[in-house]
């Protein structure tokens, strides 16, 4: 019981909840006012603005910086691990999501038999991501 009070009162990992839920409500509102259409699934899909996978690991490391002191080792490992978190969303994810649309888009247009397309809005433009990691910054501050 006294790890799931520990767990429950941990202040970073609240400001990663936070900031990842408000990055899934925003492209919620973006792709309504986008799109004129109310697109409940943006809130547990990848892909799109503000990268809500960068708002969480900067939100976690800003707060850790905050509580536990900028110069802790702590901090040092949560920024890497931003680091790693905002170069595979800008390089890998997206990289997939471009391979997925060409290979959805040779399917459509050569008569191939495919039952499932696949998912194209994985990764994140440098602005998605910047945006994102501006958001986690703000959110872990006020954490």
């Amino acid at each position: 019981m006294e790890y799931l009070l520990q767990i429950l009162g941990n202040r970073p990992i609240w400001a990663g909840i936070y900031a990842w839920f408000i990055a899934q409500a925003i492209k919620v509102v973006l792709t309504f006012i986008s799109e004129k259409r109310i697109a409940i699934d943006r809130m547990w899909g990848s892909g799109g603005m503000p990268s809500s996978h960068s708002a969480l690991v900067c939100s976690m490391a800003s707060c850790i910086g905050k509580h536990f002191g900028f110069d802790a080792p702590i901090f040092a490992v949560s920024v890497v691990f931003c680091f790693v978190v905002m170069y595979d969303a800008t390089g890998v994810r997206r990289e997939a999501g471009n391979q997925a649309k060409a290979i959805n888009f040779l399917f459509e247009h050569n008569d191939i038999a495919w039952d499932k397309q696949l998912k194209e809005l994985l990764g994140h433009t440098p602005i998605q991501v910047a945006a994102g990691a501006l958001l986690g910054i703000v959110v872990g501050l006020l954490c």
